[in-house]
């Protein structure tokens, strides 16, 4: 079912893109739109690992160089019935991790120097769980088609905006909405792009704290990580691009009140809640 519906919620990512694409440049935008999608689709499948791992200056490491993290790494993964992922320390005092890859034989796991300092070895390894529980369903491949459409989505609009006004849309049989379209493809296409962003990110959240946990057998240890976390990075945040924002296991950007509404991560207090009435069921 998680399958079929980020199927569906990748489809209404492209159409979202084509439609958009139709109102700036009618047909010739459209099929620009498409061809678009599938060139980030295609450096989205092959090239996302390197490049977030890049942006975020990460090093691979060997056992020598870290042999806790590498110990964990490599007993989570075969509990979890997983080929070794490379491993990766990310230099900063932020604690914080990600898993990302275009699936199980090609993946990456990273911690932050923070995170290691401040997480025992059973809550490092309840974290370590939880991104290869995103392996092991493979949502690293979906977080990041999802994030390279929508941010194509958002180029886009903002196409739309500056030629609403400068008078784009005169021809309407070109450009299929006119003036009007464009102005409601800059506002409502980003918009939507991120709602359906939203919705992938904080279902696969929920499922890898569950799976991870069960690869663990330590679903309080994992609760536990994610208050020292949550508290840990408020205290020492990262300076995360918010492209990027969904992959972690603690989102870098969010907030409180309104703003945690349009957080790519479900609330903390939700997913420690899900993991503690889990850890009495088992």
């Amino acid at each position: 079912m998680n399958t079929f519906k980020t199927l569906i919620l990748l489809l209404a990512l492209t159409l979202l893109l084509i439609l958009v694409g139709g109102l700036i440049g009618g047909r010739s935008g459209m099929i620009f739109a498409l061809v678009l999608a599938a060139i980030m689709n295609f450096t989205a499948y092959w090239f996302s690992d390197k490049i977030v791992l890049a942006m975020y200056r990460a090093q691979k490491i060997g056992e020598s160089e870290n042999p806790q993290l590498y110990r964990i790494v490599r007993a989570a993964s075969q509990k979890a019935q997983l080929p070794m992922p490379k491993v990766y320390i990310i230099p900063t005092d932020s604690p914080n991790a990600f898993a990302t890859g275009r699936g199980p034989n090609h993946s990456a796991v990273a911690a932050t120097s923070g995170i290691l300092r401040i997480l025992d070895e059973d809550e490092l390894e309840g974290v370590i769980s939880h991104e290869l529980a995103h392996i092991k369903n493979r949502d690293i491949l979906t977080a990041s088609v999802v994030a390279t459409l929508a941010g194509a989505i958002s180029m886009l609009a903002y196409m739309a905006r500056w030629a609403a006004i400068f008078g784009g849309g005169g021809r309407d049989d070109d450009r299929g909405g006119g003036g009007l379209g464009l102005l409601i493809a800059a506002i409502i296409a980003p918009i939507a792009a991120m709602l359906i962003q939203l919705a992938i990110s904080r279902s696969r959240e929920y499922a890898a704290d569950e799976i991870g946990a069960k690869i663990s057998h330590k679903p309080l240890s994992l609760a536990s990580a994610l208050e020292k976390l949550s508290y840990a990075s408020r205290r020492v945040p990262l300076e995360a691009n918010p492209s990027t924002a969904h992959l972690f296991i603690v989102n870098p950007l969010s907030g409180e009140g309104l703003t945690s509404l349009f957080s790519t991560h479900p609330p903390l207090k939700n997913r420690i809640a899900k993991l503690r009435e889990l850890a009495r069921g088992l």
